[in-house]
């Protein structure tokens, strides 16, 4: 299997993995562009143009964008996160030019009808009252406008429902004159697929298209905080988050290994000692979220009310005595789960396609899977310790808590314990 790269003259940037035996290929758009990329008064308005590309273009409405690839058996969708947002599709090798028309489609030619936009904005509204009704989702926007008060980082990707509700034609105009430049867009394909056919389909569809400037993007800041949102609920939802590596960063394996041995699965240690040792809790789980500028790793834990402080505490304890004490066994477990996550992830052409768009999007170019293999390897139990002493006293802490929360401890309380 190789990966090959072509760059178009005005920036697009085409990047596909043959994979042989393959009767499927995955293959869409990626666009650098997401949720931080939104002035203030622009908050939800990438997500809300991501539905809007499947309600129609200049050659299809709604019905024939779907029917186009499940005609023939495929499967279409988009999603939108802070810092990109794809439309991708997977069908048989045979359809691979079907569904580049289509994707293409939908990224260039959505005509934004007045009533479909009203007819989205009510799915828009709905899927924000349903994410402020699921506590273990909300908590993570709380947490993360938390962490980045104020910046665009820190906004939610949905958007309020004020914003929403004000959205025009012209507005979604505007967001993609911005922010959908040709250097801003990379075309990905993995699985049956040829790479000249791919760059040819390329050059027709996007190839006419000229660079423009995008406007300035302030950097982000993690500032950290405390929010408490106490509710009568069931379950006391804890998120704990410390500021971590950007996907740059030289430590950012580090960061993973870390994250995974503290709370990537069923023997890590917080699985084991909040769960196992002391039934503190059902769910709770760390996961590194890594950015182009920033990082963060995040801690989450549903439990009692009457059990929420001491959850916390040992929480702090676990993350303190990390700096001291990791061992080969967990180092090279983490690093176990790490690489096998990776390479039973490869076995996916829609996996394939998403890692080769965000590697290049990232590097701007895709590095072999041996470098990757290695730079996990090289992670030590010395070189995830100094991580968590890093992390541990940095003093950048931030804390959502939500349901009966009354007995947490201050967000300073937990500072000071955690830099003992």
């Amino acid at each position: 299997m190789t990966v090959q790269i072509h760059r178009l003259p005005n920036g697009v940037r085409i990047v596909t993995e043959n994979m042989p035996g393959l009767k499927s290929a995955s293959l869409g758009v990626w666009v650098t562009a997401g949720g931080r990329h939104e002035a203030a008064e622009q908050n939800g308005i990438a997500h809300f143009l991501e539905h809007m590309a499947f309600k129609g273009t200049a050659r299809r409405n709604a019905l024939e964008i779907a029917e186009a690839i499940e005609d023939v058996g495929g499967y279409i969708n988009a999603y939108t996160s802070r810092e990109m947002t794809a439309y991708y599709a997977r069908v048989l090798a045979e359809d691979v030019d079907l569904a580049f028309d289509v994707i293409s489609d939908i990224v260039l030619n959505s005509t934004f009808d007045p009533k479909e936009i009203e007819v989205e904005r009510g799915v828009i509204l709905q899927e924000i009252g349903q994410a402020l009704d699921t506590p273990d989702d909300i908590i993570f926007d709380w947490l993360q406008e938390t962490a980045y008060p104020g910046q665009p980082f820190g906004r939610t990707i949905l958007g309020p429902a004020e914003r929403v509700q004000s959205f025009t034609r012209a507005d979604f105009q505007r967001f993609v004159a911005d922010q959908y430049g040709p250097e801003n867009l990379i075309v990905s394909a993995a699985g049956g697929v040829d790479h000249d056919r791919i760059v040819k389909l390329a050059e027709a569809t996007f190839g006419h298209l000229t660079r423009r400037p995008r406007p300035a993007q302030a950097p982000a800041t993690f500032t950290g905080g405390e929010l408490r949102q106490v509710k009568d609920l069931e379950q006391a939802h804890f998120t704990f988050a410390l500021e971590s590596s950007g996907y740059r960063a030289d430590d950012i394996y580090d960061s993973q290994v870390f994250a995974t041995a503290m709370g990537g699965g069923m023997s890590s240690r917080l699985f084991q000692e909040a769960r196992e040792k002391r039934g503190l809790c059902y769910t709770i789980f760390a996961q590194p979220g890594s950015y182009a500028d920033t990082g963060m790793l995040t801690i989450y834990a549903g439990t009692s009310g009457d059990d929420v402080a001491g959850l916390a505490e040992l929480t702090v304890d676990e993350l303190r005595r990390a700096a001291d004490d990791m061992s080969p066994a967990e180092i090279a477990r983490a690093k176990a789960q790490m690489k096998a996550g990776l390479l039973m992830g490869l076995e996916s052409p829609s996996s394939r396609a998403e890692r080769l768009a965000r590697l290049l999007a990232i590097w701007d170019r895709v590095p072999d899977l041996d470098e990757t293999i290695a730079r996990i390897e090289a992670v030590t139990p010395r070189s995830v310790m100094d991580h968590a002493g890093r992390l541990a006293t940095s003093g950048r802490v931030a804390m959502a808590v939500y349901g009966p929360v009354e007995s947490t401890p201050p967000l300073q309380a937990l500072t000071t314990r955690l830099a003992a």
